[in-house]
Parts: C-alpha cells; structure tokens; sequence
C-alpha cells in the first residue's frame, strides 16, 4: 500500500496547503512506494513561522540543556541505525552496509555536536585599558535552510542540523524528493530526543519550495549540498537576499597511482571507491590517473576487481552495489560511456547491458571501466555520477599533478604511493579542498570540516566541523568598564585609546 509522505512543521506531520504532489519509487524495482506532498509557497511561510518562533526561544536555552537533548539524540539515532538504513536502501537503492555506513558518519557529527560548549568558549581581554576589559562570543545567526541531495539522506542532513541547533539556531530541512522518507524518522528522533517544537522542521518540495526559503526574509542562513549549477544558483540567489550561504556543488575526484604504489591496494580501493553507492557520492573516485609503467597492470586488476562486484537489489546481504536512482540517470551514464566509445575510449567493463535477474524494472548499471581516456572527452569533463571509472594515462606526477589542477573541480583526490617525498609533494601541489595518500575517499572526521576548492564550493566556510561552528554563528565583541563612582570623569572627544 502506497503511502503519503507528509510535511514536519512544528512538532508534528503536517499535509500542508500544496496540491501537487510526485511519485516515489523504489529504484531496484521501479515500482511506486509513496506519494510526496510538495510544498506551497504558503507552507514555507508556515515553516519559517514556527523555526522563526523556536529560534527566539531556543537561542536562550543553556548550553548544557541543548547539549542534554544532542546526547539524547544521539542515543536514539544510533539505536535506530537499522530502521534508517533500510528506508534509505529502499528509496535510494544503496546496500544496506552502505546505508549503515553513512548513518554512522552523520553519527560522529552528533558527537561532535554534543561537545559545544567548548566550541562556543569566548575570550577574555583583562585591562586592556585603564579599567576597561573585552571580551567575545558568539551567537547563533537565528534560521536556517538545509538543502540536501539523493545521495546521502541521511548523513547530509547530519551533516548540517546537529551543529545548527546545538548552537542556538532552529532548523528547515529540505531533503531530496527522490529519497524523502528518512527525514520524517529524524524529525521523530529530535522530538523524541526533547527538543522543542519548531526547531526542527522538514519541508518536502521542489524547486519552488527552494526558492521560497531562498528568498524569505526571516531565513538567515542556508547550508546547501548538490550539482554545481544548482550549488551556484542557491550561492548566487541566498546571497542576493542577504543570507549567509555555504553550497557545495560537483566533483571529479582523481586518484593518482603512481608505479612505486601497492597496486593491490589501489585497485582493491578504487574499485570500491568508484563503484560502492553506485558511484553516486560526491567523494567517489571517478578518474584513475595511472602514471608509466603503472597503467597496464593497474587497469588488469581493476578489471578483475569490477568482473567481481556483485550488482543487486540492496536488501540482499550478497550485492556490492544497487541501482541508480532513476531511469533518467540510467539513460544518461550509458550516454555517456557510449559517447567516450565512440571517441576511441577502450571498454574495459561494459555495465551498460546490465540485467537483474527479477529486477527488470530496475535502474541498473554494471560497473564499467574505461581505459584510454583523453581530457576532451564527455565521459571525462562531466560528473558522471554512477559507476564508471575512467583511466587516464600519464607519464609522471607532475603531469598528474597539471591534470588535477586543470580541471574545474577541487573536491577530492588521493595518491597511492609508497614514497614519503611524492606523497608530500602531491598533498601541497593539488588545488584541491580533501586530499588522501593511500586512502580513497578523504572524508574528514566531524572534528575537521568537509569541503572542496574551485567549482565544488560556493562560499568560504566548509560543512561541519570547526567551520560548521562558524558557519551557524555570528561574533560578538564587548568592551566594558565599571568606574568607581569617586573617581568617574567626564568623556573625552578624542578616539579611544589606551
């Protein structure tokens, strides 16, 4: 039986006043398994009404009670782990190990959220002046929107509210039409978890839903993650109706494999990193830069790591990899891996022909290895997102290095090397926001913040993290003095000085 996917404003599930509404599927199978209520322009006005209202109230509340309800939280997050995950593997289509995956790393940013209080120390200035001192804090900015995409339902959104609402602000997520669902269990989560209504709200909608929280004057601040034009288009647009706005858009994440490497070892991880989620992460390893003699070897095993993934509905504890998450982006990566064929690409893996036995009706696609790619190729310029690694062949990590830094992206890269120099001189010549050396998929820990460089970032702050802290407060600077009365004196006309 279908269900209908409501609104969370204010504490409860709510239809809200839109009319219209859309389908959503379950990608392994193509069949319908809700109807999503889309949001009006009147219900983002009743939304930004009740965070606006809690905002007021929540902003006064002690740092030790808000931190009282992030430890609550936290503990009921984690005992639904399994609940989450399968919601999100049955709307997105990622195995269900992936789905516990990224549950647990939104997991480590409630941690860190739980520990705002020493985020939030000021400082102190004593007799700065003759009786005078200063000090500072910070403050929460009051509202903020939550835009996030398909690929993380879960860890983004984590990504986002718990730093928010630990500092003070109240929160509108705005998930994904595709993948809906999971947002409605955080929202019980958070009430459960003692927090009070209006904090934390979840509208579903599309493009006017967007705009209206763009463009409404009672949203201070919005936190975005997405493709590169729409990264640009919230950046452009939030900042034009004076909001603070970090967007973080698109990527095309290079892995430099250098001779000297484990090539075990990096085909083992490319392979995962190219093909786990269906390669739609914006940390996925995308292009394999193999440098000299490296290539040929390398591309051999990574072909016989992708003939061994094992492609599946995600419920199924033996698949490796799910389905896309509509037919559009289905018909768009064979698009593309045509297109680099026909431009004299090698087909290393063929994905495209991919049937699931019982699954017909699926979005899927195989891994797919393409070897022999060139820079001018649509296969290499464009973010594929789905399971494609393409190899490009270099003759040196300077080469490899130029390769990087050419390209419009700076979200993520890594080298596999076992060369303290070479991975040194890569880290600091790359202009790229995450770097890993032996490692994938650099997704930094919750103490440090995730963010790109270049066409993967709009705006200076990066996503959660010390930056988060930042992100979700404004400074605030007081200069005092309290002068005995006997020896007060008169103001002086002259500028402050001491």
């Amino acid at each position: 039986m279908e269900r209908t996917i409501e609104h969370y404003i204010n504490g409860e599930r709510v239809p809200g006043l839109g009319e219209r509404t859309q389908d959503v599927f379950n990608p392994a199978t193509g069949k319908v398994t809700g109807t999503l209520r889309l949001a009006s322009g009147d219900d983002v006005k009743n939304a930004v009404a009740a965070a606006r209202k809690a905002a007021d109230h929540w902003s006064q509340v002690p740092l030790a009670k808000r931190t009282s309800v992030l430890f609550r939280f936290r503990e009921l997050l984690a005992g639904r782990t399994d609940d989450l995950a399968e919601i999100v593997t049955s709307e997105h289509g990622k195995v269900l190990a992936d789905a516990k995956g990224e549950i647990g790393r939104g997991l480590e940013v409630v941690e860190f959220a739980c520990g705002i209080i020493e985020q939030l120390k000021g400082e102190y200035s004593d007799q700065v002046s003759t009786g005078i001192d200063v000090y500072s804090f910070r403050e929460p900015i009051g509202v903020v929107a939550g835009i996030t995409p398909f690929n993380f339902p879960v860890m983004v959104p984590l990504w986002m509210a718990p730093v928010a609402i630990a500092t003070g602000n109240a929160f509108i997520l705005k998930p994904s039409e595709r993948d809906p669902s999971a947002s409605l269990l955080l929202a019980e989560l958070w009430k459960e978890a003692g927090l009070p209504d209006g904090v934390f709200n979840v509208l579903h909608g599309d493009k006017e839903a967007v705009d209206g929280l763009l463009t409404h004057p009672d949203v201070d601040g919005v936190s975005f993650v997405g493709s590169t034009p729409i990264a640009k288009y919230v950046h452009e647009t939030a900042i034009a109706h004076g909001k603070r706005v970090q967007a973080l858009g698109g990527a095309k994440n290079h892995a430099v494999i250098l001779p000297d490497g484990d090539l075990d070892l990096a085909a083992d991880h490319l392979t995962a990193a190219a093909f786990g989620s269906a390669g739609q992460r914006c940390m996925a390893i995308s292009v394999a830069v193999a440098v000299g003699e490296a290539a040929d070897l390398l591309v051999r095993k990574v072909r016989d790591q992708a003939n061994n993934v094992t492609v599946g509905e995600g419920t199924d504890a033996s698949s490796d990899m799910g389905p896309l998450i509509t037919p559009g982006a289905r018909e768009r990566v064979v698009k593309l891996v045509t297109e680099a064929a026909d431009d004299g690409a090698t087909v290393v893996v063929d994905g495209r022909d991919l049937v699931v036995q019982g699954l017909e009706g699926g979005n899927f696609v195989g891994p797919t290895v393409l070897d022999h790619v060139r820079t001018g190729m649509s296969a290499y310029s464009e973010e594929i997102f789905g399971p494609v690694l393409v190899i490009v062949r270099v003759a040196d990590l300077d080469e490899a290095i130029a390769l990087i830094n050419s390209n419009p992206y700076g979200n993520g890269t890594a080298v596999f090397t076992s060369s303290g120099a070479y991975a040194r001189k890569f880290q600091r010549a790359v202009k790229v926001g995450m770097v890993g050396v032996n490692i994938p998929l650099p997704v930094p820990v919750a103490w440090h913040s995730f963010g790109g460089w270049n066409d993967s970032l709009f705006g200076d702050l990066h996503m959660y993290g010390p930056d988060g802290v930042r992100f979700y407060t404004r400074g605030k600077v007081v200069t005092q003095r309290w002068p005995e009365p006997a020896h007060a004196s008169g103001a002086s006309f002259s500028f402050p000085s001491s």
